[in-house]
């Protein structure tokens, strides 16, 4: 028989469990009350660039967001009859869906269906391709596009007298691979109006030779071409939108910032037509140009900034040209042209006071810069117009950021500059630079480590339809250095080398916040979008000179999968 004392020591202990198995009840009921049911359980090795969870191996998504991301033996009560199992294989990688900061995406488009002379090798094969393409369409009909690149041969630029007697019932006009230079035969240039009589432009130059036209056209000189170019029909435009979403979509790019167009042509009337008729599949952020900044804040103030399929926002402007044009602004004439140093597209009064217009109107500002000249006067540009506007989130973006002065790198992050870089052009302009800058001013250029030593922010992108809109060749060339022509096996300035990871957060999360959506993309984490991808290696452990040949296996945006690698 128990004692009173012992009695009431029995009667505590048993009250206690009683209370302990009740809450426990209690919890599990709620649990099994409220716990979600996913549509899709994604397992496998998940890197998810979220700091806080780095690696994972399951995902849960209802919808089009993310509810849970963990293990598989946590994530296992989301699972019933319904749900989707998606398991991607060992030695496989799931990363969030690639963010592309800088494309021109429609012009990528009809670019897709333009003749292509990117790699044409010899001026022989630049006239034979163009020769042959114009057998393909009508006549009358505008032969466009291009991406031809005269450092493939010894670096002689195309002229009219080349193509005009394989094209004489065509107008042409064929970009450089930059975009910042273009040519023309005689028939485009007659409908132009641009005679041996047209005068000089700001900002951009008529080549000629004898005093006449020798068809090629430099930057703002491009605008006397491109606006005799006939506006294509809407059904075109929209033609060129599905395409690149198709494309963007195979390489692993869920988002994309569309950084305006050929002629300026900020295209945001495809991507209107293209949400409203919920053919998207790709996120897109369309761009202005800032001289249209006015336009872009009314229509805000009008209709919004968009949703999680199309948003605007950010307005684009100009400071320079491109190295390989010898039109990129440098502080110090070019190594192979003693008596040039770049031009400035638009002047630095101008700029400021654009820039300071369209930021008071809360608009996201970026502007191209590539030569050191530039860059340090858009900083400059940016640190008054922030001294002068006051303090806010503003998330001033900087397009290229290609050819650094030393004394720069550090204000990038002081002054919250975003260097929206495209690694691919590294590899690709450093087989040539050095002779256009020399070793010294190469050295700091795409400068990727420096920057991120400084603390700075990247966010990456691939500049399509000047280069590809690979990510994974981005972070290659970001990993390796790498120059296209096979040279430079150690990398060239492989001083300037980075991780794959650190490529991969400038393609996903910091990319996200290169344009304010860090909270709802760029990371796989609970509340956020499901835009994801598989890759069929796993590029954080194998060897970096190898991503190259990497494939995507499936791109998933908003939970659907809106690409497979055909087998």
């Amino acid at each position: 028989m128990l004692s009173k004392t012992n009695s009431s020591i029995f009667l505590s202990q048993t009250f206690k469990c009683t209370i302990t198995l009740l809450c426990t009840l209690i919890a599990s009921h709620h649990f099994t009350a409220t716990a979600q049911v996913a549509d899709k359980l994604v397992t496998g090795k998940i890197w998810t660039g979220n700091a806080a969870q780095p690696w994972a191996d399951a995902m849960a998504i209802s919808a089009d967001k993310i509810i849970a991301v963990g293990t598989e033996k946590e994530l296992k009560s989301y699972i019933d009859k319904k749900t989707l199992l998606i398991k991607a294989a060992k030695g496989q990688l799931i990363v969030p869906g690639f963010i592309d900061n800088h494309t021109h995406f429609i012009d990528g488009g009809y670019m897709m269906a333009s003749v292509q002379l990117r790699d044409a090798k010899t001026p022989a094969e630049f006239i034979q391709r163009i020769k042959e393409y114009a057998k393909t369409v009508k006549p009358g009909t505008w032969i466009m596009g291009g991406n031809w690149d005269h450092k493939n041969w010894d670096g002689e630029l195309p002229d009219k007298s080349w193509i005009d007697s394989v094209t004489k019932n065509n107008p042409v006009w064929v970009n450089r691979v930059d975009g910042h230079m273009g040519l023309a035969n005689s028939v485009a240039l007659q409908i132009a109006g641009i005679t041996d009589a047209a005068p000089d432009v700001s900002g951009g130059s008529i080549a000629r030779k004898n005093g006449q036209p020798t068809g090629l056209l430099k930057d703002n000189a491009e605008g006397l071409m491109q606006r005799a170019v006939p506006d294509p029909s809407a059904e075109i435009k929209d033609r060129a939108m599905d395409a690149a979403m198709k494309y963007v979509a195979s390489n692993g790019v869920t988002s994309v910032v569309s950084l305006t167009g050929i002629g300026v042509n900020n295209y945001l009337d495809v991507f209107q037509r293209a949400h409203d008729q919920h053919r998207q599949i790709t996120r897109v952020y369309g761009a202005m140009m800032l001289t249209n900044w006015k336009q872009l804040a009314d229509k805000i103030k009008q209709s919004g900034r968009g949703d999680d399929w199309l948003t605007i926002g950010i307005v684009k402007g100009f400071m320079d040209g491109s190295l390989g044009s010898h039109t990129a602004a440098f502080m110090q004439p070019f190594t192979d042209a003693p008596n040039d140093s770049g031009l400035m597209v638009t002047q630095r009064d101008t700029l400021y006071q654009l820039v300071k217009a369209a930021d008071s109107a809360g608009l996201q500002i970026t502007v191209h810069a590539i030569g050191d000249r530039s860059i340090h006067m858009l900083l400059d540009i940016y640190e008054k117009v922030e001294a002068v506007n006051g303090n806010r989130d503003r998330r001033f973006r900087m397009e290229h950021a290609q050819h650094l002065d030393t004394a720069d790198i550090k204000r990038f992050a002081l002054l919250k500059v975003i260097a929206s870089m495209q690694p691919y052009h590294a590899i690709d302009d450093g087989r040539w630079a050095e002779k256009v800058i020399g070793h010294e001013r190469a050295k700091h250029s795409y400068a990727l480590r420096e920057l991120l030593d400084a603390k700075a922010t990247l966010a990456f992108g691939s500049d399509w339809f000047v280069a590809p809109a690979s990510p994974l060749l981005g972070i290659y060339a970001a990993a390796t250095r790498r120059t296209l022509d096979g040279k430079n096996l150690d990398g060239w300035i492989p001083e300037q080398k980075i991780t794959v990871q650190e490529a991969l957060k400038a393609y996903t999360i910091d990319g996200a916040y290169a344009i304010f959506q860090e909270k709802n993309r760029g990371s796989l984490e609970k509340g956020k979008l499901a835009d994801f991808i598989i890759l069929d290696k796993d590029i954080t452990e194998i060897a970096p000179a190898t991503i190259e040949g990497v494939k995507v296996l499936q791109t998933y945006v908003g939970g659907k999968m809106v690409y497979a690698l055909p087998r």
